[in-house]
């Protein structure tokens, strides 16, 4: 089994990485493979709704967004993490998601993930809000840890002196992990997946 790590970051190892690091090791702990994916500093684009998505993912294929969804299909479980630079997560990690649960959201149904935002004060919580929403309209279970997901440091490294934001990223890791041992289980004792009802679409306004 292997989790999908995204870091939000422009930093390719700023807090952000430290962060999703320490989640990464315990998973391996656990007997979990684990990958980080770095958005990394070239331009992002926004989702413009323009309904061409295909079977490799968005119709726009400058940036990272598909490759992102290759390895999406083969992951077992997620952790996004984002920096806050301005009170909510960074802008590129939600053009980057945007896009990539618009074209290939089914990709992602029933797979455990968590999300982690990183803060040098404030913000931590209203990020961590937002990316957890992605989870509940894909049909995706939310590992928890032992605090909200949050760890705190301003320059590159002062994460690691934060004592109890490193022990919720461990936590973290062993219930996810934990979590993706049970579905597996379910899996070779024939439990299915639920049956998803589809067709119903209401607009409100006609």
């Amino acid at each position: 089994m292997k989790v999908l790590m995204l870091n939000g970051s422009a930093k390719k190892e700023g807090n952000t990485y430290q962060s999703l690091l320490e989640v990464g090791k315990e998973l391996e702990r656990q007997g979990i493979e684990y990958e980080i994916f770095q958005i990394g500093g070239q331009p992002v684009r926004d989702c413009i709704g323009c309904g061409q998505c295909n079977e490799n993912g968005c119709v726009f294929a400058d940036d990272k967004v598909n490759e992102f969804v290759a390895k999406a299909k083969e992951a077992d479980g997620f952790v996004f993490g984002t920096p806050v630079y301005y009170a909510h997560p960074s802008g590129r990690i939600l053009s980057f998601l945007d896009r990539v649960f618009y074209s290939s959201g089914r990709a992602f149904a029933f797979k455990p993930a968590a999300s982690v935002a990183v803060a040098r004060r404030g913000g931590c919580s209203a990020s961590f809000d937002v990316l957890n929403k992605y989870y509940g309209i894909c049909q995706m279970p939310v590992a928890g840890s032992t605090y909200w997901n949050m760890v705190h440091g301003c320059e590159p490294g002062e994460v690691k002196m934060d004592a109890e934001g490193l022990q919720t990223m461990r936590n973290l890791a062993k219930n996810l992990a934990w979590m993706m041992k049970c579905f597996e289980a379910g899996k070779v004792a024939g439990v299915p997946l639920p049956e998803t009802e589809r067709g119903n679409q209401t607009n409100f306004i006609r």
